[in-house]
C-alpha cells in the first residue's frame, strides 16, 4: 500500500497518531489543522512512533512516506485515498468539515471519522455523498494499538467498507466491523461502565485513583490484554466450560454489587447464545491448552513490563531484589563465583523447543553484569563516568536447555590487570554443562568513550579475585576460536 496518500483533518493526539501510523507504513500524509502548533505537536508524536512502532516488527518497515502541512483543507484532501477526520466531538463541526472536504476529495476516497460517540448516520446527515463516510474509531496510541472500530450505516457503500477493511489490515490494524449503529460503538461502552463505577468508588470513599488503577493493572487488565473477557471466563468455568461459568456466577448479576444494575435477564436464550458463541470462539482448545496459552501470554506481558520496571513488572523486580538479598563477593573466592542462578523462562525458547542463541548471550551478559556489581562497578560508580564495555565474546553451545530448567553460571576471572576484565563463564543445569562464554571487557571513560584505568578500589578488588582464580585449572575452551573439525 505504499505510494498512496492519506489526509489527516485535525492534528491532535488522535490525528497525530493516525499520521504516524500511515507515515511509518509508507503512505504520504497531508495534514490540515488551523492550530499554529500542529506541526510541532505532530512531529513530537511522530518521534515517539519512530522510537516504538518499528520495534514491534521483525522485518524492516516500508520506507517512510512524506509528511506535509497544508493551510487549506482542499489542498490536503486532493487525490487522497483515505481521509481521517479527528476534529473535536461537535456534530455540527464534523458535518461542516465533511461538506467542505467532499467538495475537493475524490469520490471513491474512504472518509473515516475518529469519533468515539457519534453514529455514522449522524455524521452523514448533511453530507454530499454519505456513502463514503464511515466511523473508524481507533485507540490511543493509534500507531501502536491495532483496534479500529469500523462502523457503517445503511448508506455506506459496501465497496468503501471493504476497501477500509483492506487498508486498515495492511496498516497492521484490526478492523472490528460493528454491524449495527450504537452510541459509543463497542469498546467505549465497556470503558464507560468501568469509568462510571470508578467514579462512584471514589465519590463513596471506597478507593483512590491509584488503588483503582492497581486493581486493573495488577489483575484482570493483564488477563484481558491477551484473551479478552469471554475467553478468560471460559477458563474460569473449568472443564465444564462457559455454560458452567454462567450457571455458577450468573446470579451475581442480580446482587447489588455495583451502581450499574440495569442488567439483562439470564434467559435460556441468552445463556445458549453466550455458550454457543464461546464454543465457536474457543471450543477447539481444551481448558488445559487455554490455560497454557494464557500462562505463556501472561509471562510475556509481565516480563515486558518487568523490563520497563513499570506496573506489575515493578512488583516483580522488587520481589527479585528481596529474594536476592545483599550483593557481595563470597567469603571464599578461591573457586569460580556463581554469578547467575535462575529458571529459564517460557519466552526464552525457540522453534526447536530449547533456549535460543540470543538467550545464552543474555544469560552470560547478566552474569557479567553481576560480576561487575561484585567488584564495585555498580550504578553509583557508573554515574561517576566509568564502566566496562564488552570488546569480544565467544560462546560454545554444549547441550540443550529447556524452559523451566534452573541454570547456574559459574565465573572465573582469567585476567583483571589494567583496563582489562577477562571472564570465563560456564553454564550448568545441576552437574550438566550446557555452555561456556568467554568475554573480554575494557574499562572506558563514559565521557571520552575511550579505554581508561578503573578506579583504584575497582582495580584492587578485580585483581584480588583474578589472583585467587589464577590457581584454578585453565577452563576447557578458553582462548579458542570457532572450532572447525577436520
Amino acid at each position: 500500500m505504499t505510494g498512496q496518500t492519506a489526509a489527516i483533518i485535525g492534528g491532535g493526539v488522535i490525528g497525530g497518531g493516525w499520521a504516524a501510523r500511515f507515515l511509518l507504513m509508507g503512505w504520504d500524509v497531508r495534514v490540515f489543522d488551523p492550530d499554529p502548533e500542529a506541526a510541532r505537536k505532530i512531529n513530537e508524536v511522530l518521534a515517539n512512533a519512530r522510537r516504538s512502532l518499528p520495534g514491534l516488527s521483525d522485518v524492516a518497515l516500508p520506507p517512510e512516506g512524506r509528511l506535509s502541512f497544508h493551510e487549506n483543507m482542499s489542498d490536503a484532501v486532493a487525490d487522497a485515498s483515505w481521509i481521517q477526520e479527528s476534529v473535536p466531538e461537535r456534530l455540527e463541526l464534523k458535518r461542516k468539515v465533511y461538506q467542505t472536504l467532499q467538495e475537493h476529495c475524490p469520490h471513491d476516497a474512504v472518509i473515516g471519522s475518529s469519533t468515539s460517540g457519534f453514529k455514522p448516520s449522524e455524521l452523514q446527515g448533511c453530507a454530499t455523498r454519505p456513502s463514503q463516510i464511515v466511523v473508524a474509531h481507533p485507540f490511543n496510541p493509534v500507531y501502536l494499538l491495532p483496534l479500529v472500530e469500523l462502523v457503517p450505516s445503511d448508506k455506506t457503500d459496501p465497496e468503501i467498507l471493504n476497501r477500509a477493511k483492506t487498508i486498515l489490515t495492511q496498516l497492521g490494524m484490526h478492523p472490528l466491523h460493528v454491524r449495527a449503529e450504537i452510541d459509543a460503538h463497542i469498546a467505549d461502552r465497556f470503558l464507560e461502565a468501568v469509568w462510571r463505577e470508578s467514579l462512584w468508588l471514589i465519590k463513596d470513599g471506597i478507593a483512590t485513583t491509584e488503588e483503582i488503577d492497581n486493581a486493573i493493572r495488577y489483575g484482570f487488565g493483564l488477563r484481558w490484554a491477551q484473551m479478552g473477557l469471554f475467553e478468560t471466563y471460559r477458563i474460569a468455568g473449568g472443564e465444564a466450560g462457559m455454560r458452567h461459568f454462567i450457571e455458577q456466577f450468573g446470579p451475581c448479576l442480580e446482587w447489588p454489587w455495583t451502581k450499574l444494575m440495569d442488567v439483562p435477564d439470564l434467559t435460556d436464550e441468552l445463556i445458549d447464545a453466550v455458550a454457543d458463541q464461546s464454543d465457536a470462539q474457543s471450543g477447539r482448545y481444551t481448558i488445559r491448552e487455554l490455560e497454557r496459552a494464557r500462562d505463556d501470554n501472561l509471562v510475556s506481558i509481565l516480563r515486558g513490563l518487568k523490563a520497563q520496571d513499570w506496573g506489575a513488572g515493578q512488583l516483580l523486580n522488587a520481589q527479585d531484589r528481596r529474594i536476592e538479598g545483599t550483593v557481595a563477593l563470597p567469603d571464599d573466592i578461591s573457586q569460580p563465583i556463581v554469578t547467575l542462578h535462575r529458571a529459564v523462562p517460557l519466552d526464552w525458547t525457540d522453534y526447536n523447543g530449547h533456549m535460543n542463541e540470543a538467550r545464552y548471550l543474555q544469560a552470560f551478559g547478566d552474569a557479567t553484569d553481576r560480576m561487575m556489581l561484585l567488584i564495585g562497578c555498580d550504578a553509583d560508580y557508573i554515574a561517576t563516568g566509568g564502566s566496562y564495555f564488552t570488546a569480544e565474546t565467544h560462546i560454545r553451545h554444549l547441550d540443550e536447555v529447556h524452559a523451566g530448567a534452573v541454570i547456574r553460571v559459574e565465573t572465573q576471572v582469567l585476567n583483571g590487570a589494567g583496563k582489562k576484565m577477562h571472564l570465563f563463564h560456564r553454564m550448568f543445569e545441576g552437574d550438566r554443562e550446557l555452555a561456556t562464554g568467554e568475554h573480554m571487557l575494557i574499562h572506558v571513560s563514559l565521557e571520552t568513550r575511550k579505554a581508561s584505568d578503573p578506579a583504584p578500589h575497582l582495580a584492587t578488588t578485580l585483581i584480588k579475585v583474578a589472583d585467587a582464580h589464577a590457581a584454578l585449572p585453565a577452563p576447557k575452551g578458553a582462548g579458542n576460536a570457532v572450532g572447525v573439525r577436520r
